[in-house]
């Protein structure tokens, strides 16, 4: 298989997954936190829509200069709005993907800070860091927030105690 098709298969997988942990969130825990330090629900939600985010940047451009004091992380403020910029998110993803070629995700990629590198990688590797494995890390989390709301947990790569 081809490695955009298989870069596209992952995010097929982990977005599906991931949309069904979002659909069970319900919208008035929102501001629920499972301690202090913690972000809140519906800003750990959130931020799954951000780890797709970075899919475009990564195969539409050698690089990506931030500037943490210019940006502004996404917020949904219900349900649907989250439900539906993960959705769009997925989509433009999925399109970025597709329209590189096999050659293109071996090529280095950078993401800086203020004009400095940070680091510089292959994009299927940055894409995996940064999207794959970000979106995993923080499903997981919420996975534990569903849990503590005692909402039922879907299976991820295989049934939880909720599917049996």
């Amino acid at each position: 298989m081809p490695r955009i098709e298989t870069l596209l298969a992952e995010l097929e997988h982990e977005a599906r997954t991931t949309r069904k942990h979002l659909e069970r969130l319900p919208e008035d825990r929102f501001d629920w936190r499972p301690h202090p330090k913690s972000s809140t629900a519906g800003q750990l939600a959130s931020h799954l829509v951000e780890c797709i985010r970075w899919t475009g940047p990564i195969f539409n451009a050698d690089e990506l200069d931030m500037n943490p004091s210019t940006y502004r992380p996404f917020s949904a403020t219900s349900s649907s709005a989250l439900l539906d910029a993960f959705d769009d998110e997925v989509t433009q993803a999925s399109q970025a993907i597709a329209g590189a070629a096999d050659r293109e995700a071996t090529q280095p990629w950078r993401l800086k800070m203020h004009g400095k590198v940070w680091f510089e990688k292959p994009r299927e590797a940055v894409f995996r860091d940064m999207t794959l494995s970000h979106l995993v890390h923080h499903r997981g989390q919420l996975s534990v927030y569903l849990r503590l709301l005692d909402v039922p947990v879907p299976g991820a790569y295989g049934p939880t105690a909720d599917e049996r």
